[in-house]
């Protein structure tokens, strides 16, 4: 049974790939591991917000503009407190900002 150079090229190739696909994935693990962790130390509200932003923000979403539009339909829906709405929304967004980066 021998393997024919055309099979073992293909197998090389294939193997390059995958390795380069790791490596392109794994500074975006990194970033949302990070941005996690931060988002772990949020009040409940700043949560709120980081959830409801996050996809938005990792699909290359402006941070502000995206953090300001789910914070003000959070608290018009009552969600969130209105008077601490925009503290909330700027610890969010720091969080957020790891994740865009």
């Amino acid at each position: 049974m021998s393997i024919s150079l055309t099979t073992l090229r293909r197998g090389a190739a294939a193997s390059l790939c995958l390795g380069a696909l790791v490596l392109v994935a794994a500074p975006a693990l990194a970033d949302k591991a990070a941005a996690d962790a931060c988002a772990a130390g949020l009040n409940a509200d700043g949560k709120a917000i980081y959830a409801a932003s996050f996809a938005s923000i990792s699909s290359g979403g402006d941070v502000r503009g995206v953090v300001t539009d789910k914070t003000r339909s959070l608290a018009m829906g009552g969600k969130i407190d209105r008077g601490a709405a925009r503290t909330n929304a700027e610890a969010a967004g720091k969080c957020l900002a790891l994740a865009g980066s």
